[in-house]
């Protein structure tokens, strides 16, 4: 059995080295195959390569770059040499990479283009502030050599250079190795077998704006426990293709594609844009597809445009079979035991209901199957199995619809602290509303706020134990502490409650970091920090969790408010009239749009887009801790109209 992610691979790669490994685009826009023993052997040249640079075993080694063939390569090289990747997507902001590679000690960093590069001499060169990562005292202390997959400019390289920073190319790097390989092939498989389960293998840093992200360390042993049994659970074969869009540094992805690896499968990149998606998904015909909610909403919401601009007949039959595929989706379930159960109900009672419905709406299924819901799934291709869906709760409204027009979807959870997946739906019994049963050999409780195990049907804070649980976080043993006790439990911070069949439902989170639609992790301390800087607001709580956006509770700071008013002669007869007045809403948007931008470091989808003003302040003992702090769960109970409004469009 492999002890590591590389020999994982070898062993795939000599089984099956004919087989394709991967698919991806050439300049013409066209997919190309490599095998799995084409990609052992630049794997192989690559780690050379790094050997000859100097890259050692327990190097951490910086990778900024976004989904590309030579991800996977670079990747594997690194971990078959007992080297550390640090990622991160190219999206990231230059305070956010210096914060990353500077905590993180790289001394080299493998970048994919100049544009990362850039990013690194605009805080190097002091073009940028880095003030705000206040656990870091002098940016890139560590960092001596950059490999850029594509050559820089002239300018950038000259630049780079003079800031003291070595330059090199990814093909240098591999012209290198393969002068090396001719005389020593067997090097990586040498390097590889030196390495066990208890190994580091990566440090995948949690999001964090204004804040410090936390480092999250994973071990060889952590993936190793997920692609040992995920490719049996769902069922997954060799030579089957998946469809990969998301950010590929990120746990979720990552980890998907180790059990692809695992399971002998062919990864097809693509975009997680629409008409690009589309067609590859019609070019490659895949067997799975891996994303977050959101591009299932998205997917959802385009079948609901084009049906609304087809209007008469075709809008009237549509939602015809789909509200008819929701009944037959629904008493499907209820007669083969998937939906959820949270007390004991008798089983020949839900046939007995079930039963005749059943019957008499599959026909009508049928028909709405050949008339218009096999036009749809043609759409994903022919050989089309399932989607798995993670990064954030899918919406039930899309999860119902695709249930209706007999797409099945697979949802599963986890976090990035658990090399992320804890729990999925199977593919033979999905239980819909449900994240399925917990993985096997990995232990799940549910607590109350005294730390109670509570049975199934009672909601509380989920607690996890396993092999893929995380080794901590990177040199801050004071965060690992506060949700990593001594015996090995991990507080997600994420309310759930088991059904008394074992599967797992996610209520909400009681931990801060909220997870939008698109999988993005947003940490809402800095944000409500930042906003409470206006003097107009008072106190702020942002909310979005499994939102396509985030919105805000505003507490407007009454005093400053009513003489704003007085001074701008704003009529009102009280303090909640006040807050009605369009005024006052122009006001305080402003100074959400002047607080929360670009250009005070938060990305585009950290923007406020929605908020509701609130008369009373957050009290101690309600809204707030004994240390103030916000009890979110709480808020979201307390508000839940007010927050619902927020989301409605």
């Amino acid at each position: 059995m492999a002890n590591t992610i590389p020999q994982m691979y070898i062993e795939l790669a000599q089984r099956q080295p004919n087989v394709p490994v991967q698919l991806s685009k050439d300049a013409q826009g066209d997919f190309q195959p490599i095998t799995y023993g084409e990609l052992l052997k630049e794997i192989s040249i690559f780690a050379l390569g790094l050997g000859d640079f100097g890259i050692k075993r327990g190097d951490n080694i910086g990778f900024i770059s976004d989904n590309r063939k030579e991800w996977l390569l670079a990747d594997l090289a690194m971990l078959g040499i007992g080297a550390v990747d640090v990622p991160r997507g190219c999206d990231a902001t230059a305070q956010e990479i210096a914060y990353i590679l500077s905590w993180s000690e790289c001394s080299t960093t493998i970048l994919e283009n100049e544009r990362q590069l850039k990013k690194i001499l605009d805080v190097k060169q002091g073009r940028i502030s880095f003030n705000s990562m206040s656990l870091i005292e002098a940016p890139y202390a560590n960092l001596r050599s950059i490999i850029l997959i594509d050559p820089p400019s002239s300018q950038i390289a000259e630049e780079a250079r003079q800031a003291g920073l070595t330059i090199s190319i990814f093909s240098e790097i591999m012209e290198k190795g393969l002068s090396l390989y001719k005389n020593d092939p067997d090097f990586y498989q040498k390097e590889a077998q030196k390495g066990t389960r208890a190994d580091l293998a990566t440090i995948i840093y949690t999001s964090g704006t204004t804040g410090e992200p936390k480092g999250v360390m994973l071990s060889h042993g952590n993936f190793l426990h997920q692609t040992e049994y995920f490719p049996y659970l769902l069922e997954v074969n060799s030579g089957e293709v998946f469809l990969s869009v998301l950010p590929i540094w990120h746990s979720f992805e990552r980890a998907v594609q180790y059990i692809l690896l695992q399971a002998g499968c062919t990864i097809a990149y693509s975009k997680p844009i629409g008409s690009i998606l589309m067609e590859d998904m019609e070019v490659v015909q895949p067997h799975w597809f891996s994303t977050v909610p959101r591009i299932w909403e998205s997917v959802k919401d385009g079948v609901d445009k084009t049906i609304r601009q087809s209007g008469g007949l075709t809008k009237s039959m549509f939602s015809m079979f789909v509200g008819i595929g929701k009944a037959h989706a629904y008493f499907k379930n209820m007669l083969y035991d998937q939906l959820p159960k949270f007390s004991p109900r008798s089983r020949f009672v839900d046939i007995s209901i079930s039963i005749i419905p059943f019957a008499l709406l599959t026909p009508l299924r049928a028909l709405g199957d050949a008339l218009v819901f096999k036009k749809i799934k043609e759409k994903l291709g022919k050989r089309f199995i399932a989607g798995v869906s993670g990064g954030g709760a899918l919406p039930p409204s899309v999860d119902h619809f695709f249930e209706a027009i007999g797409i099945l979807i697979l949802e599963g959870y986890g976090l990035t602290e658990t090399a992320p997946v804890i729990s999925v739906r199977l593919r033979n019994h999905p239980v819909t509303g449900t994240v399925g049963p917990v993985h096997r050999g990995t232990e799940v409780r549910i607590v109350d706020e005294r730390g109670n195990v509570l049975p199934a049907g009672q909601k509380g804070v989920i607690h996890v134990r396993g092999p893929q649980v995380m080794l901590g976080y990177y040199k801050r043993p004071d965060l690992t502490e506060k949700v990593l006790s001594k015996d090995g439990w991990l507080d997600t911070g994420d309310l759930g409650m088991f059904t008394i069949h074992g599967e797992l439902k996610i209520i909400g989170r009681v931990k801060d970091t909220i997870v939008l639609r698109g999988g993005e992790n947003i940490e809402p301390l800095p944000i409500e920090q930042r906003l409470c800087e206006s003097p107009y607001i008072q106190q702020a709580a942002v909310v979005g969790q499994d939102q396509r956006y985030l919105a805000a509770l505003i507490v407007p700071n009454q005093e400053v408010l009513t003489a704003w008013a007085e001074e701008n002669d704003i009529p009102f007869n009280d303090y909640p009239s006040l807050l009605e007045q369009p005024e006052v809403k122009e006001l305080i948007n402003s100074e959400i749009n002047s607080y929360i931008s670009i250009k005070n470091g938060f990305k585009p989808f950290e923007r406020i887009y929605h908020f509701a003003l609130l008369p009373s302040p957050f009290e101690e003992g309600r809204e707030l801790s004994a240390k103030l702090d916000l009890k979110r769960h709480v808020i979201n109970e307390l508000y839940a109209d007010q927050i619902r409004q927020l989301f409605e469009e």
